[in-house]
């Protein structure tokens, strides 16, 4: 069977809604049932779906899923907000750069964008709109920064690109710190040069920030304490020694439940259940997803697709800077159309032979690879922020991400210094 007719079936398949799963799972089986001959069968396939959920990484996605979840209905993320707003809200867009590092906190937490979207985005669009911000700006920031969540350590996209690619899930995790920083740096220069242009409600502003300095600093940093401890309790495990990034996630649970149930005492015993519910259904999609997609990468090694790709790329691009445009372009296209769990496991075992023979670090293709994902999230037709960030305030999708357009240059502006300039991601190795 043509790898293209396969290919084209798959796009149809996604086009007509299919959920994800199955349209992997229908294309995996595809080539054995026109072909006869063909080396793999069901009994492999189902082998493969099982090998592909045989993994003591993986399990790090499920409980990284749960603490998100536990710490937005703990109501960490106000935590994380108040102490920034404390420190950062008197100056020039003082409060939309405390919603920006509060997403970069509340990632380093999740480990997920549209988690990170809804814990903060529910909480602070609310109040930036009562300061006077627009409310189509203060959702499309909160939509762009929660695409920090995927690239802040710990990152599930981090975790699935390491089963794929075989690089160290504990590496990536540190090769996301700088450019997660820098793009968070790069949202934040946007929204001053957006406030300076447009005005900021001061008066209403230094009421917010005097509420709180009213409250004391002290009292401030006490409540947003163990919020903030949570990351570096989590990358402190992690990087110590005492704990792979799964057991750290195990850690992350324990932590996010003791301090929402005997500290903050935001949650009660009985929430618990709705809770577990909640993360079951958020993390057994991507279950069926990994499961099909990896019985589908397999199927495309056998027809020898990612052998195929790379001597056309090289056929046909000479220049190591152009095939890096080109692989660049094609992964943002992805990127709108894909989920980033399907794109990073289907994807990896294609391009990573062609850049590995230009010599980049498959640890910088990670990154390369998720930040490009990332900025999928809020463009679209599939950008999943834009949805998640749109149900809290009934914004349309297209007004956000037309709001949302200049923040995405300064993200693709980031991936073109992270794709050239291999220090900001190796740097900390």
């Amino acid at each position: 069977m043509p790898v293209v007719l396969l290919f084209i079936i798959f796009v149809i398949g996604l086009a007509i809604a299919i959920p994800v799963s199955i349209t992997l799972g229908i294309t995996s089986v595809l080539p054995s049932v026109f072909d006869p001959s063909f080396t793999v069968g069901a009994k492999y396939l189902i082998r493969a779906m099982f090998g592909g959920l045989d993994s003591f990484p993986l399990l790090a996605v499920p409980m990284f899923v749960l603490s998100g979840i536990i710490m937005a209905k703990g109501g960490i993320s106000r935590k994380l907000f108040d102490i920034f707003a404390y420190f950062l809200g008197n100056l020039t867009a003082g409060m939309p750069c405390a919603v920006i590092v509060t997403c970069l906190f509340y990632g380093a937490i999740s480990g997920s964008a549209p988690a990170t979207v809804a814990a903060v985005g529910s909480m602070t669009i609310p109040i930036l709109t009562s300061l006077g911000y627009d409310l189509t700006f203060s959702t499309a920031i909160v939509a762009v920064a929660g695409g920090l969540g995927v690239i802040i350590p710990p990152s599930i996209p981090f975790i699935m690109y390491g089963m794929a690619s075989g690089a160290s899930v504990s590496d990536l995790f540190l090769a996301g710190i700088i450019p997660g920083l820098m793009i968070g740096g790069l949202l934040m220069f946007y929204a001053i040069f957006y406030c300076k242009r447009n005005g900021e409600d001061k008066a209403k502003i230094h009421a917010e920030v005097k509420r709180l300095h009213d409250k004391g600093l002290f009292k401030v940093v006490k409540e947003s304490f163990f919020a903030i401890l949570s990351p570096v309790i989590i990358l402190g495990c992690i990087y110590s020694g005492i704990a792979s990034p799964t057991e750290a996630a195990v850690i992350s649970v324990f932590y996010a439940l003791f301090i929402s149930l005997f500290v903050y005492k935001s949650i009660c015993i009985k929430d618990i259940w709705s809770i577990l519910q909640e993360a079951v259904k958020t993390f057994s999609p991507i279950l069926f997803i990994l499961a099909a997609s990896t019985a589908f990468s397999r199927v495309l090694t056998l027809m020898q697709v990612p052998q195929t790709v790379s001597e056309f790329i090289s056929s046909n691009f000479q220049s190591p800077v152009l095939i890096l445009f080109v692989i660049n372009l094609f992964l943002l296209i992805v990127g709108m159309v894909m989920d980033t769990t399907p794109a990073i496991l289907i994807l990896t075992p294609i391009l990573l032979p062609v850049v590995t023979n230009l010599g980049m670090d498959p640890v910088q293709f990670g990154v390369i690879m998720v930040v490009n994902l990332a900025i999928g999230f809020v463009t679209p037709p599939i950008g999943v922020n834009l949805f998640v960030a749109s149900s809290l305030t009934d914004v349309p999708v297209m007004t956000i991400a037309k709001k949302a357009m200049p923040m995405i240059v300064y993200f693709l502006a980031a991936l073109l210094l992270i794709t050239f300039i291999p220090t900001l991601s190796l740097a900390l190795l």
